[in-house]
């Protein structure tokens, strides 16, 4: 097998969240459990809605876009997608398309399938650039059908 996704997959999907909301989300709690006499920033209630706010907006980002990235390996006929506790088989036959879209910092790839799958139908990941021209170089004729720039 041959992984086509990043090594940092695992840090942002369950290393950065975790620290976040484990960090936020002591911050938000100590600063709304705060009196006025504690502090007069902290014992404002623009301050803790404001707070209150930003937590959950950065909660639901998280949950949007970094939660969905899954680990992908390759090996033919198959595709191997884990989201590191559950892992899933598709074969290439039921890959519609992989999508790429550049995004300056990193490579994102969207695999979408003809029927949902487990993950449903569409696979994100952060792509490893150069294990991704890799599986381009060694299936040619399938990239050719399947890969697709965004």
């Amino acid at each position: 097998m041959r992984r086509i996704s990043s090594s940092a997959t695992l840090g942002l999907k369950l290393f950065f969240p975790t620290f976040w909301v484990v960090f936020f989300g002591a911050f938000t709690f100590a600063v709304l459990s705060s009196g006025v006499g504690k502090s007069p920033l902290f014992g404002n209630w623009i301050f803790k809605l404001g707070l209150l706010g930003f937590f959950l907006l950065g909660a639901l980002t998280l949950y949007f876009t970094v939660f969905r990235l899954k680990r992908v390996e390759i090996d033919h006929p198959y595709v191997y997608v884990t989201n590191y506790f559950k892992s899933f088989r598709y074969p290439f036959h039921n890959i519609e398309q992989i999508r790429e879209y550049n995004l300056v910092l990193f490579h994102l790839a969207v695999i979408t399938l003809k029927e949902s799958g487990s993950f449903g139908k569409k696979i994100f990941f952060v792509e490893s650039r150069q294990k991704f021209e890799d599986f381009l170089k060694s299936y040619a004729d399938l990239a050719a059908k399947l890969v697709k720039e965004g």
